[in-house]
C-alpha cells in the first residue's frame, strides 16, 4: 500500500527533474548563442564618415530585436556617416546609419567655444553635461545684475583648433535653452560632465 501511495510522488520527482534539465539546456543554448558585431572602437560625432579604425569586433549574445551589423560586414559600413554623435563602445546598428538625424524635435544644437579650464579635459561626443553661465556683476557699486544659469545637455562634437586655445563645443539641448545660450557672454560658460555622464 505504500509503495502505491509513494508512486505518484516518484513519478512527479521524475517529471520536474525532466523539467529542469529541458530548461538548462534550453538557457544554455540561448547563452551560448553569441554573434560577432561591430561596435565604435572611438566617440564619432553626427555626419562623421566611418573609417576601419572608428570600429572594431566584439562576440556578444544579440537580442533579435536590434538591427546590429555583424563583424563580416565590416567594409560595407567603411564611409557610411553617422546619423548620431556617439560614444567609444556603442552597439553600432543599421539605424545609426545614414543622413543626420539631430537636433529631434523641441531641440537644438549651440556652439559654445571654451578655453582651457572650462571642460573637462576628457569631453567627447555622447557625454551628459551640466552647462553653466556665471553670474555677472555691476563693476560700480559690486551689486550683481545677474544670476547665474544651468542647463542639461548632451554634447554632439568637440573640435579644438590649432591655431588658437579655443575648443568648439557642440551641445543638444531644449530649444528655448539653446537661445539662452547663445545669448550668453562667452568668457562665463563653463561646461560640467554629470553622473552617468554616457549617452
Amino acid at each position: 500500500m505504500a509503495r502505491r501511495r509513494s508512486l505518484p510522488y516518484l513519478l512527479l520527482g521524475v517529471l520536474l527533474v525532466l523539467g529542469c534539465a529541458t530548461g538548462g539546456v534550453v538557457v544554455a543554448t540561448q547563452l551560448g548563442h553569441r554573434e560577432a558585431v561591430l561596435v565604435l572602437a572611438r566617440p564619432v560625432s553626427v555626419g562623421q564618415e566611418l573609417s576601419a579604425r572608428d570600429v572594431r569586433e566584439v562576440s556578444i549574445s544579440v537580442d533579435s530585436s536590434l538591427a546590429v551589423i555583424p563583424a563580416r560586414s565590416r567594409s560595407q559600413v567603411q564611409g557610411r556617416a553617422v546619423a548620431y554623435s556617439l560614444p567609444a563602445g556603442a552597439l553600432l546598428t543599421r539605424d545609426v546609419l545614414g543622413e543626420a538625424r539631430v537636433p529631434p524635435p523641441g531641440q537644438a544644437v549651440a556652439a559654445v567655444g571654451l578655453k582651457a579650464g572650462q571642460y573637462p579635459p576628457d569631453l567627447q561626443a555622447g557625454n551628459r553635461v551640466t552647462v553653466v553661465v556665471a553670474a555677472t556683476s555691476d563693476t560700480t557699486d559690486g551689486s550683481t545684475s545677474s544670476r547665474s544659469s544651468a542647463w542639461t545637455a548632451t554634447v554632439t562634437g568637440v573640435h579644438s583648433s590649432t591655431s588658437d586655445q579655443v575648443t568648439a563645443v557642440s551641445l543638444q539641448m531644449a530649444r528655448d535653452d539653446a537661445r539662452q545660450l547663445a545669448a550668453a557672454p562667452t568668457g562665463q560658460i563653463s561646461v560640467v560632465m554629470v553622473h552617468g555622464g554616457r549617452r
